[in-house]
């Protein structure tokens, strides 16, 4: 039996139609329950200026009893296991994970300050529609790896 991660996405910006949809809705079809997704229209302004409306955006959406868990690339970088294992005990104690993604300036100090768990998918810089998908095929791998299923193959080089 899966363990069924409830899970939600706040992200700035709209994922369009295009490839990066279609990738993303590979793996959000297959979660279970679905993953609950908000997106934000993206701010315009000066950087700083968008930081901080994209920042306040995020965590005015962001449910009060939300498990905050903001991408950003001075996050921690588990492998898949260890994230299916975090997700697991996330699950098991009742916590209710919500990923944020933040614009093409980042995420502000208040969102950091905000977060439970930061996340970081690696040191590389990926668009940000990009992220999304790499997001949602690891939760399907998580769950994967949480019901035993073939789909990760652990011990692969």
């Amino acid at each position: 039996m899966p363990l069924a991660f409830c899970l939600r996405l706040i992200a700035i910006g709209r994922l369009r139609a295009g490839p990066e949809a279609e990738l993303f809705a590979r793996y959000t079809t297959r979660l279970r329950p679905p993953l609950t997704v908000t997106e934000i229209p993206e701010s315009t302004g000066a950087p700083a200026e968008i930081k901080r409306r994209d920042s306040a955006a995020l965590l005015e959406a962001l449910p009060p009893d939300a498990f905050a868990v903001p991408l950003d690339l001075g996050g921690k970088i588990p492998t898949s296991e260890a994230f299916a294992a975090l997700l697991t005990s996330w699950h098991e104690a009742g916590r209710k994970p919500a990923f944020l993604i933040g614009g093409a300036e980042g995420l502000g100090a208040p969102v950091l300050a905000r977060a439970d768990y930061v996340l970081s998918l690696g040191a590389l810089t990926w668009p940000h529609m990009l992220v999304r998908v790499m997001l949602a095929e690891q939760l399907y791998r998580a769950q994967a790896i949480a019901a035993g299923h073939p789909y990760h193959r652990a011990g692969r080089p």
